[in-house]
């Protein structure tokens, strides 16, 4: 339904969570290289249980191939210095939900990127830089799906 992209994962967990999550909500999980980790990883392995069969994972090689495999797709990227919220989207099946690596998040090359459809943030209080990424990234898609009825899901 949605796609869910980490640009340049560090944390091996997330990753593993974003499996989970990709695995219980129907969408697919995109990983743009390169990876800080090897995705034998047995922390990776560990946060993923046994949903590792069950979720759509593609490695792209790097951003460039990635927007090959994905277009045409409205990408929303995830930034603390966006002006808009995550909330105020109509979400649309196929859509890109781009987040960047848990260190330093996207780079201003990456935002600026043509394939950007909109920059978007989630509302934090003042003064906090992030949240952890596989949370942020659970946060929004069960967000667009919500709009979406939770297609598929038993509800």
């Amino acid at each position: 339904m949605f796609r869910v992209m980490f640009h340049e994962p560090r944390i091996p967990p997330n990753t593993g969570n974003a499996i989970r999550l990709v695995a219980g909500t129907g969408c697919e999980l995109h990983l743009v290289g390169p990876l800080g980790f090897d995705l034998s990883e047995p922390k990776l392995k560990r946060a993923g249980l046994d949903y590792h069969d069950l979720a759509s994972v593609t490695v792209h090689e790097n951003l460039d191939t990635a927007w090959a495999a994905v277009e045409p797709a409205r990408v929303f990227a995830f930034t603390a210095h966006a002006t808009v919220s995550y909330a105020d989207i109509a979400y649309e099946p196929g859509d890109v939900l781009l987040f960047g690596p848990e260190p330093t998040g996207l780079s201003q090359e990456v935002l600026a990127d043509p394939h950007v459809t909109e920059r978007l943030r989630i509302p934090m209080l003042p003064g906090r830089r992030s949240l952890n990424l596989s949370n942020a990234a659970a946060l929004v898609t069960y967000e667009a799906w919500r709009q979406h009825g939770f297609r598929g899901a038993a509800l």
